[in-house]
């Protein structure tokens, strides 16, 4: 009897892996064959041989669904700027850090910008959730480093505004504007507030 319960669990968790696996894979393969907007919870439900409910338990909506699809390649990003080697990570002075950051942020939604457009107007406040929490935070701690006097949450909200992924494709796509613009246009902002310049490592 003491075998059947542990064994039933893990059963049951590999059961929910492997369809969170084949999930995955059969939302990524429609967004890759016929772009995000082909993406329903139905046809991905029926392509990877699961009930419509399993997949509303598991993501919720759309935009959970998205965010899935999306979290392996965030994971990687969070530990670049966390842990990974400088400017992006610990170890460079905060103005060459914030700079990395933006730098790589805009790299970061470039990669996935169709997706992260679903994902973030899936609801009125889908864009704050997901990582957003965790870039503000991130912003705004490196931003205390160069102006301890000012009110660093908003400037963080400020610098991250204009790399909201519906944003960046309306004027990407409007032929406006250039990954490459746009980081210089954030380097501009930046040099507005005062962060250029050396300054002790930020730790973080």
């Amino acid at each position: 009897m003491k075998k059947d319960v542990v064994t039933k669990p893990r059963r049951e968790r590999a059961d929910a892996s492997r369809n969170r696996a084949k999930i995955l894979a059969a939302a990524a393969g429609i967004v890759a064959a016929r772009g995000v907007e082909a993406l329903s919870m139905a046809e991905v439900a029926a392509a990877a041989g699961v009930g419509v409910g399993t997949l509303y338990r598991r993501f919720g909506d759309r935009s959970g669904l998205a965010y899935a699809l999306i979290d392996e390649r965030e994971r990687q990003f969070q530990q670049a700027f966390l842990e990974g080697p400088a400017p992006l990570g610990p170890g460079a002075p905060a103005p060459a850090r914030v700079r990395a950051f933006l730098h790589a942020l805009v790299d970061r939604t470039m990669d996935q910008l169709d997706l992260l457009v679903m994902a973030e107007t899936a609801s009125p406040f889908a864009r704050f959730g997901g990582a957003y929490e965790l870039y503000h935070r991130h912003l705004a701690m490196l931003l205390a480093h160069l102006r301890p006097a000012h009110d660093t949450p908003f400037l963080a909200d400020a610098l991250l505004a204009p790399l909201a992924a519906p944003l960046l494709a309306h004027r990407l796509r409007g032929g406006a504007l250039t990954p490459e613009r746009v980081k210089a246009g954030l380097d501009d902002l930046l040099a507005g507030l005062g962060t250029a310049g050396e300054g002790r490592p930020a730790q973080g």
